[in-house]
């Protein structure tokens, strides 16, 4: 029966490829009639260009994307400050890309097809029911069994509530209008601009193909308004001027919320992405935290599938990344209240000393390596020799490929014992008589002598068998 995979947004996607990459069956189920066009996210970080790069999907995204070099920050109609994005540093090798999440799941999509797997489009699910031997989806297409069932089904996850996941959390903003528009406007292409006044903010982002995307808080603005709100925002803001004739590509309202489910599994049933949390868009991080939640489960669910592991090995998968989703809520709820100003004592902070301080160069280094997601960890001590178990190992996290490494002397017998447990195991030489064994996304699983019954001690007791 496999793994079903309810959702077809960049999350969903990416684990589908994910296990299919290592051999596993996968359905992917989405109850929408067809695949997004909306631009929707834009930011892919870095960490998540690497997730893309390992799962064969990353393509030609970064030469379709735009290339952004700064945020360039206005506060009362003047220039305030400066941000430089994308330069690299020690930690940081690639830029960030402004690209459409449309464009981000259509090469996901034609990764996963030439794996051999096609999105079922207008399949909604309407119910789950679970036993011990597998799971039992209700859709509009009839029963569907599985397994195992991933949701990633968004922030109105069906696979959530009708598990019985609690998602408590609180709205931040009541009210945010978008609106992509096809437009030239005298902005540099590779600058994202952000205006502030008091309480009111607005942002111009480049995209792709000569448009335009424009953001801004607006309680209470119904959709069909939203033209002609960010049109006199500009004007108020930015003094740039919107023609009645400019074509509006895709407009939005919606709430910015926080919240975060409960638990990441009950039984069979696994979440994912924003149907696992939500929160500000603030900050580019939400698909990138759902593309890391993808690759951190796949590689331990494709072992418990294939009869390899045993179920305990899902527990490390909430243990790993739930408090990465945590510190990205709490994150970029506190950079919402600053740059939206909620207070007086806010405004002063972020008007005063945040955006002059944002141009020097140890503050832009820290904001850029942490937006990047590179600096994320599962180390359990902030001691020990670097890289530490659960630490990101730069120069295997960069491989193409969605499989093990093992780095070890050639010719040493770990690595029969490494494909005995864990069947598609890459092989790399190195030098001295340390072992590293680096799981498929990038961060470390072992390190020890080169001694076959260290490790194999050590795989048994990770894989719970």
């Amino acid at each position: 029966m496999g793994v079903v995979v309810v959702g077809a947004g960049p999350t969903g996607l990416a684990v589908a490829c994910a296990l299919r990459a290592q051999g596993v069956p996968v359905r992917v189920v989405d109850g929408a009639a067809g695949p997004a066009t909306t631009s929707r996210a834009l930011g892919l970080q870095p960490r998540g260009g690497e997730v893309l790069g390992r799962l064969g999907a990353l393509g030609d995204l970064p030469q379709r994307s735009v290339g952004i070099g700064r945020v360039v920050i206005h506060v009362g109609g003047r220039r305030a400050g400066e941000l430089r994005v994308g330069q690299p540093t020690k930690l940081v090798r690639q830029p960030g890309l402004l690209v459409s999440q449309a464009e981000v799941e259509a090469r996901l999509r034609a990764r996963l097809g030439e794996l051999g797997v096609r999105v079922e489009w207008g399949t909604q699910v309407t119910g789950v029911g679970q036993d011990g031997d597998g799971v039992v989806l209700s859709t509009s297409a009839g029963r569907v069994d599985a397994e195992w069932v991933v949701g990633c089904d968004g922030a109105h996850s069906a696979v959530r509530k009708t598990a019985g996941i609690g998602f408590p959390g609180v709205p931040l903003v009541e009210g945010f209008v978008l609106g992509d528009l096809r437009v030239e406007l005298p902005l540099p292409s590779d600058a994202v601009g952000v205006w502030v006044r008091g309480k009111e903010m607005f942002s111009a982002f480049p995209l792709p193909d000569g448009v335009w995307r424009f953001m801004a808080p607006a309680p209470g603005v119904a959709v069909e308004d939203v033209p002609a709100f960010l049109a006199a925002a500009a004007d108020r803001h930015a003094g740039l001027q919107i023609g009645a004739d400019d074509e509006w590509v895709w407009t939005s309202v919606f709430r910015i919320h926080r919240r975060l489910a409960e638990t990441y599994r009950q039984g069979r049933v696994l979440l994912a992405g924003d149907a696992a949390h939500i929160h500000s868009p603030f900050g580019g991080q939400g698909m990138n935290t759902g593309l890391g939640d993808a690759e951190n489960l796949a590689w331990r669910l494709a072992l418990v599938v294939s009869g390899r592991a045993g179920h305990g090995l899902l527990d490390g998968y909430e243990t790993e990344r739930r408090p990465v989703a945590a510190d990205v809520l709490d994150s970029t709820t506190g950079l919402t209240g600053l740059v939206l100003g909620e207070s007086a004592a806010a405004r002063v902070v972020r008007d005063r000393v945040l955006f002059p301080l944002i141009g020097l160069a140890p503050v832009r280094k820290l904001i850029w390596e942490q937006a990047s997601q590179l600096k994320t960890s599962y180390a359990r001590s902030p001691f020990g020799r670097r890289p530490r178990v659960g630490d990101r190992v730069a120069e295997f996290a960069r491989h193409p490929g969605f499989q093990w490494t093992l780095a070890a002397p050639t010719g040493n017998a770990c690595a029969s014992v490494a494909r005995d447990l864990l069947d598609d195991v890459r092989e790399v030489h190195r030098e001295g008589q340390e072992v590293l064994l680096v799981r498929p996304d990038g961060h470390l699983a072992w390190r020890g002598k080169a001694e076959p019954d260290a490790l194999r001690r050590a795989l048994t007791a990770m894989l719970d068998r």
